[in-house]
């Protein structure tokens, strides 16, 4: 048994960063790895009590900040790292993963079959693991189709190149969170890795897609191409939106009803045998 709570691991470009990892006494040996989203952390909203779903079911759980969220070892949940947060990519994400892979070789003497969910912006990356030979199993929750459709276009990238920096607004916070202009310049170099549809097109990991119908911040028609890609079906989960109920801070120590849904559909697609 582990229990492991803001552990330090080194991320992409050896910056440091923090992990939660927990198995329960009675562990099938299984190991869920969570991804979280944009502007987001592993300690966001009902992130910890879908931990605790899922090893009231005998899996274990690890679920980290990648690198550059903007959190620090000290503060992980605030984003009071901004220089860090500007400096992020997709690549460095993937990166993070690569990371959290090695520190799993190191804290188990036998490595557990690994599964993956990814939320959001870590959905995406998630479906980038098509062809990772650790990861037995990808969910995609609410998941990105295309990174090349997150970037800025015409008169807007052109002033992103010209000013060096493009800020978003952070709906929760309210700062204004910086970008720089070397994301974009990362993604035009690594486009070939960061195509998820040439991924998923080419997948044998078996794939769970689960989209709300009224996810207003990752459009439904986004879970539907990859499940096309992956010729497979999208679960859609009637009313829900991007964050399937859930909200931050959660004063609550139940799970939102469409959240719980979306849990258990994925516990059934993990406790399934590999096709």
């Amino acid at each position: 048994m582990k229990q492991i709570k803001n552990g330090i691991y080194s991320g992409s470009g050896n910056r440091k960063s923090v992990f939660d990892l927990s198995t329960p006494t009675q562990w099938n040996n299984k190991l869920i790895v969570f991804m979280h989203g944009y502007m987001g952390h592993k300690d966001w909203g009902c992130w910890n009590l879908v931990e605790d779903y899922f090893k009231n079911y005998s899996y274990g759980f690890l679920k980290y900040n990648v690198s550059h969220n903007g959190g620090t070892i000290d503060k992980p949940i605030d984003f009071n790292d901004l220089d860090a947060f500007s400096q992020n990519n997709y690549l460095k994400e993937i990166e993070d993963f690569e990371a959290i892979i090695s520190l799993i070789q190191a804290e188990f003497k036998v490595l557990p079959e690994i599964y993956i969910i990814g939320h959001s912006r870590g959905g995406g990356i998630a479906l980038l693991q098509a062809e990772n030979k650790y990861v037995a199993k990808i969910t995609s929750w609410a998941g990105i189709a295309s990174i090349a459709e997150r970037m800025p276009t015409g008169t807007t990238l052109q002033k992103w190149k010209n000013d060096g920096y493009y800020y978003r607004k952070n709906g929760r916070t309210h700062q204004e969170m910086p970008h720089a202009y070397s994301q974009y310049e990362s993604f035009i170099k690594n486009q070939k890795r960061l195509s998820i549809k040439s991924y998923c097109e080419k997948s044998n990991t078996p794939t769970l897609i689960i989209h709300g119908d009224k996810d207003l911040s990752v459009k439904i028609d986004e879970g539907q191409k990859v499940a096309k890609w992956l010729n497979t079906n999208i679960i859609q989960i009637k009313g829900a939106q991007h964050t399937f109920g859930s909200s931050h801070p959660w004063e609550s120590n139940i799970l939102p009803k469409h959240l719980l849904e979306v849990c258990k559909t994925t516990l059934d697609f993990f406790d399934s045998k590999k096709e």
